[in-house]
């Protein structure tokens, strides 16, 4: 999540690359924020004993800062490949949100799915074209956009509302016809890795691959402050927000997938880990050749390898 193989300029904002060359996207500007001081970043992590789909049910976020999606980026149209969608995301399905999903024919042999949740803070044709792989072997793809981007109705929450998104949009694909409800699979990469932690904490998928996920929302904050929209005075803000607090929350069996040039696993992902494989769950992980945003080709190839076992 944190590790974008980007430098900051000397006030602390962050310049963005979506996906930049693997995926032919342009490099997009960032919505200035207000200047904040360093976050203290716990020395020890909390771990949650609540459920987070039950934590989830008692908390809401308080936002200090009403925001759009911290990059610019123009409306969406339909990439080729994909049929423009909407899906009832934000607070109880009140934000109509654009997916694209892929073409396939419904039957009565039902078919597996992909969620697939995107990097950055906004969704570009380029995070389509990665996605042909998967309907190359067989599954219905369906990538969402979330709230604030795009132009799009709603406030950026930082990762907690967007969650809500993802899971709206789950559901979405779930009940489309011709799809087998129990072969819904779940990936990410960057930004929508870490959205993809949190939200099969939530509910169960049959498998996950969240590629160069963040797991510790402190850091992710501390380092690109311009995004802090919530009250960071309160440290549940940022547990709700942070995977590795809820390890023994985790549903389904996950394979975390990093670039070789990129930020190495860390003790923040080791510790998630053995707080997963202290639950049962399986959890692994893989160190594939390439950059945080060039590694995603062979990561979607490696997912669908991963996928395969379980469908």
């Amino acid at each position: 999540m944190e590790d974008k193989n980007i430098s900051c300029s000397p006030n602390g904002l962050s310049r963005r690359t979506l996906l930049a060359g693997a995926a032919g996207l342009s490099v997009a500007a960032v919505l200035p924020g207000a200047a904040r001081a360093s976050l203290t970043i716990p020395e020890s992590l909390p771990l949650e004993t609540q459920d987070y789909a039950e934590a989830r049910t008692h908390f809401r976020t308080r936002l200090l800062r009403r925001i759009s999606a911290p990059e610019l980026s123009g409306p969406l149209g339909t990439p080729p490949g994909a049929t423009r969608v909407t899906y009832p995301g934000g607070p109880h399905g009140s934000i109509e949100l654009v997916a694209w999903l892929s073409h396939y024919e419904p039957s009565k042999k039902l078919k597996p799915a992909v969620l697939f949740l995107h990097g950055g803070n906004a969704t570009g044709d380029g995070h389509w074209a990665l996605m042909k792989p998967y309907w190359d072997a067989g599954y219905v793809v369906l990538l969402p956009s979330f709230r604030g981007e795009n132009g799009q109705k709603g406030d950026y929450s930082g990762f907690y509302d967007e969650t809500a998104d993802a899971l709206a949009a789950a559901s979405y694909l779930e009940n489309l016809p011709g799809i087998d409800k129990d072969r819904l699979f779940l990936a990410g990469h960057s930004n929508g890795g870490t959205l993809s932690l949190l939200a099969s904490m939530a509910r169960k998928f049959r498998a996950a691959v969240p590629m160069s996920a963040g797991v510790n929302s402190w850091r992710y904050f501390n380092r690109y402050s311009d995004e802090l929209c919530f009250d960071d005075a309160n440290p549940k803000e940022f547990i709700m927000r942070s995977s590795v607090c809820f390890g023994p929350s985790l549903k389904c069996p996950t394979l975390l997938l990093r670039g070789s040039e990129e930020r190495p696993f860390d003790a923040d992902h080791k510790l998630l880990m053995n707080r997963v494989l202290s639950a049962g769950i399986m959890i692994d992980n893989m160190v594939l050749p390439g950059t945080h945003n060039g590694v995603v080709p062979a990561a979607v190839a490696q997912s669908i390898h991963f996928f395969d076992h379980f469908s």
